[in-house]
């Protein structure tokens, strides 16, 4: 469900030098296979040789003479007609080796580079900086990776390899009938030009309604991801008749699109069709009277059943190559889109080998100076010059209205932005001197809403620590008040939780989550007002929970709900992105007019 969704447009999907320069860059995930390519481009040469040929031996057979047929024939004769036969008997099993084999390499090489892609693609973003995703829809980044590589597989199965042997075969059809006929060749010749800048017209065009279809279909892809991850909000306001308005509107939108794109295709192909068959009426009478002429300037029959058996090949390779060539048009549109996620920067991260489980850190915090605003709201100053020291094993507090920052100070703990100014401190170093996952494998974070993997609960569990040990995972479940309800389900460990942890209650998941925190044993733990959202009940077990957690380590508690953090060692109290006040409980509720003490105030009265 979006609000404030700008309409669709044309804006941004025009194709420029640099889009094929950066369709060029995919080849560099086909160049691992460039030997197997190679192997399939010969078998393809000779597939198309021979599919080349083969106007010249069925000319033979249909022009015949009488004295062709005689019973005294050599094996692959061309001056005998079964020997005609005989080559053709030989050939169009080596066309079916020939094909088989050009098929199996070029999907060798076509699904080993889509593999490869598409494990980049999703390394990529999960390697990506958090402003990515602020600034994307995760709908579309999907459809991306889903649709538009499998559009580029089809390109690089079949319609680049079929566009290949389509121009292998003019060529060698345009060279042979030349040979045979120039009058012909230019009369046929004079119809290309008119065919070939009708193709790059009709190219451009369709390549702009190919990618405009690309970009609605991806927004359609995130109505549906947005309406079913609130699908309790949309529900609840019974907005069902909504969400499949504006569905119905986006899959109508593509509809129409694609049959644009399919009319634009009909009358380009009705078109080129026309002027072919026009041509090769034309080409026929002329080669009748050139029979009829014999001798100097004429033909002799088998020519020119070979000429019309070439000219139909080439028109319908001719009339074919456009389709094919706005294909790899309509795909290079998606190469873009890849190549512009692969392309993008990523925060310096080894995703190939698992971080280590040496604890490095005390615990130490300082916050010198820090300035930060996000990068999609420049314009608003969330922190302005703040300063803060926390000690290993403190536990701190940060309270305050919100958007005063402090959500954000624990997304820049965990060095999800980039500063604008000032600096983060750990055990004295500075943050940005630490491999940035190294430095995250010391902390744990538990939010206030969790959402958890689509497998088992000791999957969850275990994603704070995956080599841990079934035994590890059961006493973090222990400590984490989470057994009891473990062990209430049939599969106890082994249970299912659904998508997102939606058959578990929100407690349940809290404390899921914090198992997971205890398993991991971090330097930091960090808790992003993680008992707000529950009722008393699961709060009073959630809480206790915490409390066993934050035991002799640094923790820093984002809190709305005073009562959790009272016995706090410092409470530091946020407005407008500075520290407004900072003391224990008793310090803070006995400054007169303070911040701190008209909250309390409002909460405990």
């Amino acid at each position: 469900m979006s609000f404030g969704r700008k309409k669709g447009n044309n804006e941004g999907i025009k194709l420029t030098k640099d889009s094929y320069a950066k369709a060029k860059n995919f080849l560099s995930f086909v160049k691992p296979y460039a030997f197997v390519y190679i192997v399939g481009f010969v078998f393809l040469l000779l597939s198309s040789g021979v599919s080349a040929s083969l106007p010249i031996f069925l000319g033979q057979i249909l022009g015949a003479e009488s004295s062709e047929f005689s019973a005294d024939w050599n094996f692959a004769s061309t001056e005998n007609i079964y020997g005609v036969l005989s080559i053709l008997a030989v050939l169009l099993p080596l066309q079916a080796i020939f094909s088989f084999i050009r098929i199996i390499t070029f999907h060798h090489v076509t699904h080993n580079s889509i593999r490869d892609i598409r494990k980049k693609a999703f390394e990529v973003l999960i390697k990506s900086p958090m402003a990515y995703f602020d600034a994307s829809k995760t709908g579309e980044t999907i459809s991306r990776i889903s649709n538009d590589t499998e559009q580029i597989q089809e390109t690089l199965t079949t319609t680049v390899a079929e566009f290949l042997r389509q121009v292998i075969i003019v060529v060698f059809g345009l060279i042979f009938i030349f040979v045979i006929s120039p009058k012909l060749v230019l009369i046929m010749l004079a119809v290309i030009p008119l065919a070939a800048i009708t193709a790059m017209l009709f190219g451009k065009f369709i390549k702009k309604l190919s990618r405009s279809a690309q970009d609605e279909t991806a927004k359609s892809n995130n109505i549906i991801e947005e309406a079913l991850v609130g699908i309790k909000s949309l529900k609840a306001y019974a907005n069902e008749f909504l969400e499949l308005k504006k569905y119905s509107s986006a899959v109508t939108n593509i509809k129409s699109l694609n049959m644009k794109v399919a009319l634009w295709r009909g009358i380009f192909v009705a078109f080129i069709v026309t002027i072919l068959i026009g041509a090769i009426i034309f080409i026929i009478w002329q080669g009748i009277e050139m029979v009829h002429m014999g001798g100097s300037g004429g033909i002799e029959k088998k020519e020119f059943f070979q000429f019309i058996l070439f000219t139909v090949m080439l028109g319908t390779s001719i009339g074919s190559i456009p389709d094919l060539f706005a294909k790899i048009q309509k795909s290079i549109g998606a190469t873009e889109s890849l190549i512009n996620i692969i392309q993008q920067e990523t925060e310096k991260i080894d995703a190939t080998k698992p971080v280590s489980n040496s604890k490095f850190l005390t615990g130490r915090i300082e916050l010198k100076n820090l300035n930060f605003s996000y990068p999609s709201r420049k314009e608003t100053q969330i922190l302005n010059g703040l300063n803060l020291n926390i000690k290993s094993g403190e536990q701190i507090a940060l309270v305050g209205s919100s958007g005063s920052g402090k959500s954000t100070i624990a997304s820049l703990l965990l060095q999800f932005y980039k500063l604008d100014g000032g600096e983060i401190h750990f055990d004295g170093k500075n943050a940005t001197e630490y491999p940035v996952n190294e430095l995250r494998s010391q902390m744990a974070f538990v939010p206030q809403e969790v959402i958890l993997l689509g497998g088992t609960i000791e999957e969850n569990i275990r994603y704070g620590k995956p080599e841990a040990s079934h035994e590890e995972v059961i006493s973090a479940a222990e400590k984490a008040n989470a057994t009891e309800f473990i062990n209430g389900f049939p599969d106890k460990f082994d249970t299912i939780v659904g998508d997102r942890g939606i058959q578990l209650s929100g407690g349940q998941r809290q404390r899921i989550a914090i198992a997971r925190a205890i398993l991991r044993d971090p330097a930091i733990l960090i808790l992003d007002e993680a008992t707000s959202a529950l009722d008393s009940e699961s709060e009073v077990a959630v809480q206790d929970a915490l409390n066993k957690l934050m035991q002799g380590r640094t923790s820093v508690v984002i809190a709305h709900r005073l009562s959790t953090i009272k016995n706090a060692n410092s409470i530091v109290v946020m407005n407008k992105g500075k520290i407004a006040e900072q003391g224990t409980h008793e310090e803070l509720v006995s400054i007169e007019n303070g911040v701190y003490k008209r909250l309390s105030q409002l909460q405990f009265s």
